[in-house]
């Protein structure tokens, strides 16, 4: 973002842009993250599972592909990608072995790594009494359980929305308006951490503001495109900047 200077004034200019679309003032009590590609370095095995499994029914997609898609329901996935570079669409028969072939080859993967970072972040976002959340697309049960350990008791399961809570999946706003039902926090007293074009889509039509951290091969544009209020080239970009984001969003 540049030099400090410029940092705080395109923050600034953001909260500012956010709080007169919404008529009030961001105050910040809650952070709606999302978990894939934020909170768990997955979507690296979650790209290979994608690009296996369609490989194996005729479709080959470039590396970067799963990660413009990241936070989809699996068959908006399938759909989505046999429009595009087939032309047709599947049966739903055809769709659903496609959404379990991938399924059974993400559970051969090496477990995911914590986030680099992020548990530093989320110890900060801790000390200053901010709600965590998490809105996912993944319906992983294995993933999720593991947020409560993995970040010292920040995540709680109850204070989860995930793919088995929704019926339509991100680029949807469902999951995060399912979130601002279920915590009872306003668009002026939470904000989304997502790493996806599809999950900053997510947000932005639920009316949160949104920081974009990108985590993949995909170009920042992408993310401003998509509708991110900030975006960060990385975990450490947003950790490094979180003091200041936090101050000025208090």
């Amino acid at each position: 973002m540049g030099n400090s200077i410029d940092l705080t004034a395109t923050i600034s200019a953001a909260i500012q842009n956010f709080n007169n679309k919404i008529g009030t003032v961001l105050h910040l009590k809650s952070i709606f993250f999302d978990m894939d590609g934020v909170l768990f370095d997955s979507m690296p095995y979650h790209a290979k599972s994608w690009i296996q499994a369609f490989a194996e029914h005729g479709l080959e997609l470039p590396e970067y592909e799963p990660f413009m898609n990241e936070g989809s329901t699996a068959y908006y996935t399938i759909d989505k990608m046999f429009a595009k570079y087939k032309q047709t669409k599947l049966s739903d028969a055809e769709a659903e072995t496609i959404k379990v072939r991938k399924h059974e080859i993400m559970q051969s993967m090496p477990q995911s790594e914590i986030m680099e970072h992020m548990p530093m972040l989320v110890e900060q976002i801790g000390k200053q009494n901010i709600d965590c959340w998490v809105v996912t697309g993944s319906a992983q049960a294995a993933l999720y359980n593991r947020l409560e350990a993995a970040y010292n008791g920040s995540f709680k399961r109850e204070k989860m929305i995930t793919a088995h809570d929704v019926t339509h999946g991100k680029p949807h706003p469902e999951p995060y308006l399912k979130a601002i039902e279920k915590s009872g926090y306003g668009t002026a007293e939470a904000i989304v951490i997502e790493n996806a074009p599809l999950g900053v889509e997510s947000a932005k039509a639920a009316g949160l503001f949104t920081i974009a951290v990108n985590t993949g091969p995909i170009n920042l544009d992408v993310l401003k495109k998509a509708g991110a209020d900030l975006v960060v080239n990385s975990t450490f970009e947003l950790l490094e900047y979180w003091p200041l984001i936090f101050s000025l969003l208090s």
